[in-house]
C-alpha cells in the first residue's frame, strides 16, 4: 500500500490531500494480455535482442542460458547476485520502451518498469565472453 500526498494552493495557505493506493500487482500471465509487446528493432545483437526477450517473457531458462556460469551483475555499480536477480526480477520487471542504443548495440536505455519499484528509466550495458556469452551486465537507474 502507498500513501500519496498532493499540496495545493487555497487562498493564503496550503491545501494537503492524501489517499491510501493499494499495491496490486497483476499476475504475468494476464499482464501479458493487457500490454502491448515493446518494439525491439532497434536491438541489434543478437543476443542483447535474446536476453531482453527473456526479460520481458519473464523466460528464467532463456535468460541464463544466455549468461557464462561466473557472469557477474552489478547494479548501479554495485556487485549483485545475478542469480538472486534472475529469481526475484524475471517475471517481475521489464522494458516498456527502449529509448537508445549505443556502442554496438551492447548499451540500452528506456523506460522500465518493476513491480516493486514502479516506473522509471533504466539502463542495460552487456559485456561478452570470447565465447560470445554475457560475461558482465551493468543495470541501474538512468539519468
Amino acid at each position: 500500500m502507498h500513501i500519496h500526498y498532493s499540496f495545493e494552493p487555497d487562498g493564503k495557505g496550503t491545501l494537503v490531500n492524501r489517499w491510501l493506493v493499494l499495491d496490486v500487482t497483476m499476475p504475468v500471465p494476464l499482464r501479458r494480455v493487457t500490454e502491448k509487446p515493446m518494439d525491439t528493432d532497434a536491438l541489434t545483437n543478437p543476443t542483447v535482442r535474446a536476453a531482453i526477450a527473456a526479460l520481458q517473457k519473464g523466460d528464467r531458462k532463456a535468460w541464463s542460458a544466455l549468461f557464462e556460469p561466473d557472469a557477474k551483475l552489478y547494479d548501479d555499480g554495485s556487485p549483485r547476485s545475478l542469480e538472486e536477480f534472475t529469481r526475484h526480477a524475471l517475471g517481475h520487471e521489464r522494458f516498456t520502451a527502449i529509448d537508445r542504443v549505443e556502442n554496438n548495440g551492447l548499451d540500452l536505455v528506456g523506460a522500465f518498469h518493476a513491480d516493486k519499484w514502479g516506473d522509471f528509466r533504466a539502463y542495460f550495458k552487456f559485456q561478452f565472453s570470447q565465447a560470445g556469452k554475457i560475461k558482465r551486465l551493468d543495470i541501474g537507474q538512468a539519468k
